[in-house]
């Protein structure tokens, strides 16, 4: 079937089978790899994207639920290839990141974040990204990325 949606603002239709997963379209028939896929079984939270404005596991979503939306993925993120959003470069300063696996997932769910609350404590941010694994940091680098990052979209906005 088709489905007409707009991804990372641009106007975008594709064909798609009924049961396709919207990571799976996003990834393999857009070739965005940056949303990631750890577990398809929407645990691990590496798959985040916005739909519609607000976070979701791409992993639990059909394809076709992204019709006549909005799809922003982490490519989205920087507007020009040698410059960072505010968010990700608080990750590489504060250490955020370290195989970079959940990051984009991550990165998205504290986008989200950031937009119901710009100015988040470490508690709410934990709580916030508790559907988001990562193996590598042991989360305190995280939290600290996300506090960084949410003082830089304040002092830019």
């Amino acid at each position: 079937m088709k489905i007409s949606f707009v991804l990372n603002g641009r106007p975008t239709t594709v064909e798609a089978e009924p049961s396709t997963l919207l990571s799976d379209l996003i990834r393999e028939d857009l070739s965005l790899t940056g949303t990631h896929v750890g577990c398809d079984t929407s645990q691990c939270g590496a798959c985040v994207i916005h739909l519609n404005g607000d976070s979701v596991k791409s992993c639990s979503v059909l394809a076709v639920a992204a019709e006549g939306a909005e799809v922003r993925t982490v490519e989205s993120l920087s507007g020009l290839a040698d410059e960072l959003h505010p968010m990700q470069q608080a990750f590489r300063d504060n250490h955020g990141l370290q195989c970079g696996f959940c990051t984009p997932g991550m990165l998205m769910a504290a986008l989200d974040l950031v937009k119901h609350n710009p100015d988040p404590e470490e508690a709410e941010i934990r709580e916030w990204l508790e559907g988001n694994i990562c193996r590598c940091t042991g989360y305190q680098n995280i939290v600290k990325s996300v506090i960084a990052g949410a003082a830089a979209m304040r002092q830019t906005s």
